[in-house]
């Protein structure tokens, strides 16, 4: 029953984007069509063999660093035979919800076997690890950092190294997780394992006199888990930090991503007790309300560290909470949207290697497994009251259910929000795209795919990324001519003219005037992305789009499938083509 109950509260959660399979998710269009993208590259690369850690079917012709880009490859392969079936869109939803469903059952099935005799006590904590505020937050549009099902048997597994004579058995056990979790979101598993480290270090000193030979046994264990991981990551993670489009780390922009500290005791918007004004003040976007545990979790989780002080494990794990709150605060700690101008520990790690790859409020969201086990233990410990002795047991069930209660039911999610997607254009589901586009030519859309646009990513991904296109929304190195140093990255590809002024016209800006220098430059951008047709969708500032790229390549286009088509390939072919204005009359 307690799996089945993960499942229904993940298809609760989830309910909108089943029941409108023409809905996408609303905090977080881009990433959903990001992902769509990555699900129809993991069954491209079952069906016809491609290269799995880089394409080119985005960014042509510079591409994309698959590795760099959490492409997900340990979903996206199994779920090949559903994107096949039934498309990439319904392959995000089962994606999405099935790692929601795994994940509390992975936490429940290791907190009752290995932590908690009590069946409840299990259930409330792996509740509380699946479906806290900061989770269902992610669910939003990163079903890759929700997808933590194997992080429950990671951390069992890491501490079964320590029994003797089974180093090799339980290091390989350990390492083939740590491969299929690296393919799925290395982000969560370097948090994973600082907090195991720590945790595991603070255990190791405090039982150092009972358990002598537990350490010993422990780093052999950890040895063969670490060879066998670097032996099949080594050639992935060299592509992810040396391969082609690899980058440095993060933008310092993105690197000053800090939890407010007033965040912590406020409520998200995807819970029952949210309000919708607050993120805005307290979180970079709705996806990132990594901390929002209310008032009443965080006096439970205190109180219950108290409770539990005798227990070396519980203190180590209240450590942990408080570490983890700590490195989530970014480099400058900012107090309900002021900033106090107190530095952050962050400030003094943000440049060390890896770590310039972390976006820091997400350290918050490692807490909620800390508070999820403090949970069952808190549970246990007032079931083992009732058992030993009857005569508490009217007041500690009362008090331990008002607690449970008091902090949690504010906390319960509400289902994600979703609006009407843009429909795939029937150029593209018709496979009129197919008669201008071929190996030698991509698709360029205005404006050129970004965070603003993503929606040529779904095409390509409906197309199973036959149609190549043009531009980007991914994490691309930065190009900036002004400082050729700078190698950290970017959500797009590096400007060009024409990307640039389709998008500033879409953004509202003024139309310029369209000069032969302008023409000129169209033509070099036109022929750098190897354009076989340019398209434009009816949306906003349409008009003003088109006139425009009229204007520039001096002819106009024809409605084809639902969109403006132009059919440049003449232009592109021919090395010595120009482009004679036209009189728009």
């Amino acid at each position: 029953m307690a799996i089945v109950s993960f499942l229904a509260v993940a298809l609760f959660v989830t309910a909108p984007l089943w029941l409108n399979l023409d809905h996408e998710l609303r905090d977080d269009p881009q990433d959903q069509a990001f992902f769509e993208w990555m699900l129809a590259h993991g069954a491209r690369v079952l069906t016809d063999g491609v290269y799995p850690f880089f394409s080119d079917r985005m960014n042509y012709p510079d591409g994309v660093n698959m590795m760099a880009n959490t492409s997900a490859l340990a979903v996206s392969l199994p779920l090949t035979p559903i994107t096949l079936l039934f498309g990439p869109h319904v392959a995000f939803n089962v994606f999405l919800t099935g790692a929601l469903a795994l994940t509390g059952s992975s936490w429940y099935l290791v907190l009752a076997r290995y932590l908690v005799s009590s069946r409840l006590a299990a259930w409330v904590g792996a509740l509380f690890c699946t479906f806290a505020p900061s989770m269902i937050s992610h669910a939003a549009g990163h079903p890759n950092i929700v997808s933590q099902f194997l992080i429950p048997l990671i951390i069992w597994r890491t501490l079964e190294l320590r029994v003797p004579g089974r180093a090799m058995r339980n290091g390989l056990l350990l390492g083939g997780l740590l491969i299929w979790q690296a393919f799925i979101n290395l982000e969560i598993l370097f948090m994973t394992a600082v907090g195991l480290g720590v945790f595991c270090a603070v255990m190791a000193v405090v039982r150092r006199k009972g358990h002598r030979g537990e350490v010993f046994a422990f780093l052999r264990g950890l040895g063969v888990a670490a060879a066998s991981a670097l032996a099949a990551l080594a050639y992935p993670l060299s592509v992810q930090f040396f391969g082609p489009q690899s980058y440095a780390g993060l933008s310092e922009y993105v690197r000053s991503f800090g939890a407010d500290l007033g965040s912590f005791t406020a409520y998200s918007t995807h819970s029952v007790a949210g309000n919708s004004s607050v993120p805005l003040v307290l979180a970079q976007n709705p996806s990132e309300q990594n901390a929002f545990f209310g008032w009443g979790l965080v006096v439970l989780f205190f109180g219950l560290i108290l409770w539990l002080r005798r227990s070396a494990a519980v203190l180590t794990l209240g450590f942990l909470a408080v570490l983890f709150a700590a490195m989530s605060l970014g480099p400058h700690i900012v107090l309900n949207g002021v900033d106090t101008g107190i530095p952050g520990i962050w400030a003094f790690l943000h440049h060390l290697p890896v770590l310039n790859s972390a976006v820091p409020t997400r350290w918050a969201m490692a807490i909620a497994p800390v508070v999820g086990i403090v949970l069952a233990l808190g549970c246990q410990r007032a079931a083992d009251l009732i058992e030993t002795q009857p005569h508490t047991r009217g007041p500690v069930r009362v008090a331990m259910v008002t607690a449970v209660a008091m902090a949690l039911v504010p906390l319960v999610p509400i289902q994600l929000a979703s609006v009407p997607m843009e429909p795939v254009p029937a150029f593209v589901t018709s496979g009129a795209w197919k008669q201008f586009v071929d190996d030698e030519h991509t698709v360029v859309t205005l404006p050129l795919p970004d965070s603003n646009y993503p929606d040529p990513l779904r095409w390509s991904a409906y197309t199973g990324q036959d149609m190549r296109i043009a531009g980007a929304y991914a994490l691309l190195p930065n190009q900036n001519p002004q400082d050729p140093g700078d190698h950290t990255a970017a959500f797009a590809p590096p400007w060009r003219p024409t990307s640039g002024l389709m998008a500033s016209i879409r953004q509202g800006n003024p139309t310029p005037e369209v000069t032969d220098a302008r023409r000129e430059m169209t033509l070099a951008d036109l022929r750098y992305w190897r354009a076989g047709v340019v398209v434009l969708t009816p949306q906003t500032r349409d008009i003003e789009m088109l006139r425009t790229m009229s204007d520039l390549v001096g002819f106009r286009p024809v409605w084809n499938g639902g969109v403006w088509v132009w059919d440049v390939r003449s232009l592109v072919d021919d090395p010595d083509a120009v482009i004679v204005a036209s009189d728009r009359g």
